[in-house]
């Protein structure tokens, strides 16, 4: 567990031990949003590091994040393509999402399902990106290439690992742990289309322990923390403005608005 290490830090530093609960792949963080916004009147947690951006932005469009500073980005990750080495040749293998709907890549692509975690913030960016129809055509087109929908990002880049597919849809973070793990996978970064994954931390409204909160707060901001996180794998470090510059920003009010409708296309299309 990543995150560990740096509350060991912080705690080391501070002198004050954090008491966290953790979201897994299955569940995924869309379990503690739910939480939170269940004790939105009587709060029990003070401060929510979140690796999906699109959730921390609901929080605070739902008045559970404190008023003034109430959430800050550190860090990040990539959405990437893994290939399996062993099926594919860096220089032939496709780089972008649209090429996914290839004949070439007919059931050998793997993706998490779109309806929650890091795949269904991409898939709703592309949404902006594409335009409505052009983005759905494209959703039905790649279901009707067969990939293997999954249940997280990790069991993706398992899959391609295995060679049970030669390419996948992930974060960047898992395939660093595929690789460790020895299997023959390599990452590739998105040609166009591409998007990255922010670190969020935020202060909960009316948190039982606010000046505790906020020493966590600016604890996890701090660049010994993206150097811990960087050398876990965790993520790519700190976000300059060159690296920001190349991918398209998305505008988080319009997904807001959108989600609700976006999410039952994606339930129509994927879940049969």
């Amino acid at each position: 567990m990543y995150a560990e290490p740096v509350f060991e830090g912080f705690t080391e530093h501070t002198g004050i031990k954090v008491r966290a609960v953790y979201d897994s792949e299955a569940v995924k963080t869309v379990g503690l949003v739910n939480r939170l916004l269940a004790e939105k009147s009587n709060p029990q947690c003070d401060v929510f590091w979140n690796n999906e951006e699109l959730r921390t932005r609901q929080l605070e469009r739902s008045g559970v994040l404190r008023e003034t500073d109430p959430w800050a980005p550190f860090g990040f990750r990539k959405r990437q393509l893994v290939i399996n080495t062993n099926q594919l040749n860096n220089p032939d293998c496709p780089r972008t999402l649209l090429a996914l709907t290839n004949a070439s890549c007919r059931g050998k692509i793997a993706i998490a399902y779109p309806l929650f975690g890091t795949t269904a913030t991409h898939f709703l960016a592309l949404r902006q990106s594409l335009g409505e129809l052009e983005w759905e055509k494209w959703c039905r087109a790649l279901v009707a290439n067969k990939p293997l929908l999954l249940d997280g990002n990790s069991v993706v880049v398992k899959m391609v690992g295995s060679g049970e597919a030669w390419i996948g849809l992930t974060d960047s973070d898992d395939i660093k742990a595929g690789a460790r793990e020895g299997m023959p996978v390599q990452a590739i970064d998105l040609e166009e289309h591409g998007f990255l994954i922010r670190n969020t931390v935020s202060v909960i409204r009316n948190a039982p322990h606010p000046a505790r909160a906020q020493a966590l707060f600016e604890f996890l901001q701090k660049n010994v923390v993206q150097e811990v996180l960087k050398e876990a794998g965790a993520s790519e470090g700190q976000l300059t403005r060159e690296i920001a510059a190349k991918t398209q920003e998305p505008d988080w009010n319009e997904i807001l608005r959108t989600q609700e409708a976006a999410v039952q296309k994606l339930k129509e299309i994927f879940l049969r």
